[in-house]
Order: structure tokens, then C-alpha cells, then sequence
């Protein structure tokens, strides 16, 4: 189990994200929801150790997770990854095998055969050559699943993975979900929608610099918790 307590970040005197505590079960898919500006992207930062913390503890196991890093894979959002640098699809996906391998050495027979699987599995071998800033954003996005895949990791933490995809997109990276928990992998999905998608998961996060409300859809996405999350505004479109 990944365990958070009391996980809070501090700019300045002003509290990004405060009090922030919930776990997360082996084979379960989250999704944490949240307006703009709700410190979703910090607490996952804060939770893999990307941004300092003011106070709090993130625990996998009986140990921290910032000591286990290699145990995770973190696809960042599309607006954070430079698109023209001049990299292939295939050498983006090997950097997930990095950590196996070491820098600068060569990836051996079973990389190159689990990368292949990977990008396999998200439809997008056939573009292994293809420079990554040449694909569509939703053709990007199934890389960069994939690279997180090629990293066999047991925890996965997607920070917006639909925002800009096209439905064949989608309905390929909620089918590597699905067999990914079947694995009894951990996942963590940034999300906006509030609509259908919201049926994949297992568990939701609400999330308004504290966490308003953890549980399944019916639990969390009361008029009230929205009302506080969003403002009135949206609970009554909802509603």
C-alpha cells in the first residue's frame, strides 16, 4: 500500500497544498480531480520528491517512497516535454529501461524485447523511427505510456494523459489501465473530466489544496464536496 500523511508544500508562506492524507491499494486505479491552480501536479511532485516538502510523509511499504524511486514510473504533463528535441519513439520508450541498464551502456536483448512489447501494446510500433514531435498529441501521449511500461514499475502516476488525445487514445490507455491493474500495479491519474471516465476508476481524489473528499464517485462527487472544489457554479451544472 502507498500510504500519504499529513503531506503539505509551502511557497513563501502560502500553502499550496496542506494536510493532504490518503493510501492508495495494490491493483487500484485513482484519478485525482481538482480545478486549475488546485495543487494537483505539486502533490504528486511532492509525493516522488520533485518539489520540497514542508511537512509530511510519503511511505510505500515500510519504507519512504523517495528511497524507492526505481519501484516508480511518472509520465508529466504534455505541456512539460519538448517536443523538438530530435529523439525517436523507440529511443524515447529505451529511456524507461534506463534505470535497468545504466547510462551510456547498451540496451540488452530483453530491453529491447520488453520496449517492443510496449509499444506494441499501445499500437504505435509501427512509428518506433518516427521523431517524437512528428506524432499527434494523442500518438505522443501513447509513448509516452508506453515508456512507463518499459519501466515495469509497480507505482504509475499520469499527470493529465487524456488532455488533448484523440478517443482512439483514450480507449488505448484505459486498456493498458486495465491490464495493469490486473498485474496488481498502483495507479494515479491527474484528471479534468467529470463525466463518463470517471466509471474506470476505483477510487477519486478531490482535491482543493486539501483533500475534500477520497472514495468512489458516489462517495466524492456530492453537490457539496463539488461546491467546495469548484464553487457553486459547477455543483448546480452537475446537479
Amino acid at each position: 500500500m502507498l500510504e500519504v500523511r499529513e503531506l503539505g508544500v509551502c511557497y513563501r508562506d502560502n500553502w499550496a497544498i496542506s494536510d493532504i492524507s490518503f493510501s492508495l491499494k495494490l491493483g487500484q486505479l485513482t484519478s485525482l480531480l481538482g480545478p486549475n491552480g488546485a495543487g494537483k501536479s505539486t502533490m504528486v511532485k511532492a509525493m516522488l520528491g520533485l518539489v520540497p516538502t514542508a511537512k509530511g510523509v510519503v511511505m510505500f511499504g515500510s519504507r519512504p517512497l523517495k528511497h524507492q524511486l526505481r519501484r516508480v514510473a511518472y509520465v508529466p504533463q504534455r505541456s512539460q516535454i519538448d517536443w523538438d528535441y530530435p529523439i525517436t519513439v523507440w529511443n524515447v520508450v529505451m529511456m524507461g529501461r534506463t534505470v535497468h541498464t545504466g547510462w551510456l551502456r547498451k540496451p540488452n536483448r530483453q530491453s529491447t524485447e520488453i520496449v517492443e512489447d510496449a509499444l506494441d501494446r499501445v499500437g504505435m510500433l509501427e512509428y518506433r523511427h518516427r521523431q517524437i514531435g512528428q506524432l499527434s498529441g494523442g500518438q505522443q501521449q501513447r509513448v509516452f505510456v508506453a515508456r512507463a511500461l518499459a519501466q515495469q514499475a509497480e507505482l504509475l502516476f499520469f499527470d493529465e494523459p487524456f488532455t488533448g488525445i484523440d478517443k482512439k487514445a483514450e480507449e488505448i490507455i484505459f486498456e493498458v489501465f486495465a491490464e495493469l491493474k490486473l498485474q496488481n500495479k498502483t495507479l494515479l491519474v491527474i484528471s479534468h473530466d467529470l463525466g463518463a471516465t470517471l466509471e474506470h476508476y476505483d477510487q477519486l481524489l478531490l482535491l482543493n489544496k486539501q483533500l475534500i473528499a477520497s472514495g468512489t464517485k458516489k462517495e466524492v462527487l456530492t453537490s457539496t464536496n463539488i461546491s467546495k472544489a469548484y464553487g457553486q457554479g459547477l455543483s448546480l451544472m452537475i446537479a
